[in-house]
């Protein structure tokens, strides 16, 4: 049965150094039953789940059938949570193995919610139905905003209840990633004071992630600069889209500059650089406007971690690490205002554009305008922003940004680049929250409407303008939580 699907399974993870992980096998469920397979997903995988059925492919992804050729593992890692150091390592999720596509690409398979781990630290080592969907729906969204993510490509429920703060349907998330290698990783090996180990991690993470490392004169430097940029990439992305991680812990900082773990996630509606949607980020250190310098803090403790292979002589040591974090501030600015200069249609470059941007946050903030409609608006005029249209001072602002557009060669070219840069749909936080209550209920027609919005976040669709709508004022006193 389960060779028909066309997993071709190697076990590199297993074979490093034990102390990086432990092989453990995943816990049977009762009833498994499948809720959702991401069929596109699986066929760019070159898995074929139409030659089994429904319940063959929920015991496979539930757990409960094991794929030939896997070694299950649970993976160990630190991380600072919330800026505390904390041993952690994978509580409720286990790595089945690394499939290889067509192209010889390489991919982890996961089960999410798999049964308890050595790293369990208490826990029932299950997930909810609602979180799991949540990040089935909002990986997704990522994906298709030509965003770097792990992906969802199955849901299946285990027909036995979890208990958070009441009792929910437990469900496995089967979780794609090109590797699930974080910051958490080499702070577990660093604190093991294993150096052996930490090279041989450093150069698993080149040969999965940056093989044009290899003749690097100094692996641990040259993967720092890599995994630095990618990152950088990687938020500066979120901000173009409103995304609020909310719990960017460093070992949710992935190796591969891939978005990790989406507990308490959300989309900012009106723009304000303080939101935070997290129920436990109550001092705000996961705001919006705040992931940048989160960005900086977590590839310190990187570089920190790497500080024994950067140079046999501690006080050179120290001066590199000092040298290769201050380069994050301008690497970040430089691409955030590439970012930017996307967004406004801005082609060339001009001496007035930062103080513009600035000045349009400004405008954003005082009317409570709408981040993402407030770009869509300045490509065609739709979307009325309510007061920041009446705004005295955006009037002005909206006739300066036209005259600076008029310095492109081509404007066709800059509304070309600001529809590439703007989507027109990202996942609403209450049209999620609708989809997860009806799907909780076994509904999941608004679930799977969803879900087509998001997968053409660039493409205007006048039938869905519902979904592009912010919530009602009544909604917007909005919290998300982790579902551990």
């Amino acid at each position: 049965m389960i060779e028909k699907l066309g997993f071709n399974f190697e076990n590199t993870y297993a074979s490093l150094p034990e102390i990086m992980a432990t092989k453990i096998s995943p816990t049977t469920v009762k009833k498994p039953e499948l809720v959702i397979l991401n069929q596109t997903l699986a066929n760019s995988l070159g898995l074929d789940f139409s030659k089994v059925s429904d319940n063959q492919s929920a015991e496979i992804l539930s757990g409960n059938k094991l794929i030939k050729g896997s070694i299950p593992l649970a993976q160990a890692y630190c991380g600072h949570q919330f800026g505390s150091f904390v041993m952690l390592g994978d509580g409720r999720a286990i790595l089945l193995g690394e499939h290889l596509d067509s192209k010889k690409q390489r991919w982890d398979i996961q089960l999410k919610g798999s049964g308890k781990t050595p790293y369990s630290r208490g826990g029932d080592g299950r997930a909810a139905l609602s979180p799991m969907l949540r990040e089935y729906i909002i990986s997704e969204a990522i994906h298709f905003m030509n965003i770097p993510t792990t992906r969802s490509l199955a849901v299946v429920k285990t027909g036995e209840d979890v208990l958070r703060e009441t009792l929910q349907q437990g469900a496995v998330l089967t979780r794609i990633a090109s590797s699930h290698l974080r910051v958490g990783t080499f702070q577990y090996i660093a604190s093991k004071q294993d150096i052996t180990t930490l090279k041989t991690l450093v150069n698993y993470s080149i040969e999965r992630h940056y093989p044009e490392l290899f003749q690097a004169q100094n692996k641990a430097i040259a993967l720092f600069n890599s995994v630095m940029k990618r990152q950088i990439k990687l938020i500066v992305n979120w901000m173009r889209v409103s995304f609020i991680h909310g719990v960017m812990n460093t070992d949710n900082m992935s190796i591969s500059g891939e978005s990790i773990d989406y507990g308490p996630c959300a989309f900012m509606d009106h723009y304000d650089a303080k939101t935070v949607f997290s129920s436990i980020d109550h001092y705000g250190r996961y705001a919006f406007g705040s992931q940048p310098i989160i960005g900086q803090w977590n590839l310190a403790r990187f570089l920190e971690s790497l500080f024994p292979l950067l140079d046999r002589n501690e006080k050179k040591a120290e001066k590199i690490a000092n040298e290769l974090i201050k380069k994050y501030e301008n690497l970040f600015a430089e691409e955030y205002h590439q970012m930017m200069k996307n967004k406004l249609g801005m082609i060339s470059d001009e001496d007035q554009d930062k103080n513009m941007m600035s000045d349009l946050f400004k405008m954003m903030h005082k009317n409570q305008a709408d981040y993402n409609n407030t770009f869509r608006y300045l490509i065609n005029g739709k979307f009325p922003q309510g007061k920041l249209l009446n705004d005295p001072d955006f009037i002005i602002w909206e006739a300066q940004w036209k005259k600076r557009l008029s310095k492109n060669q081509n404007s066709e070219d800059a509304y070309q680049l600001m529809m590439k840069h703007n989507p027109v749909f990202i996942p609403r936080n209450h049209k999620v929250e609708q989809a997860l209550a009806a799907a909780d209920k076994g509904d999941m027609s608004k679930f799977l409407s969803l879900y087509e919005v998001i997968t053409k976040p660039y493409v205007e669709n006048a039938d869905l303008e519902e979904y592009a709508k912010p919530a009602p004022a009544s909604d917007r006193v909005y919290k998300t939580y982790c579902g551990t």
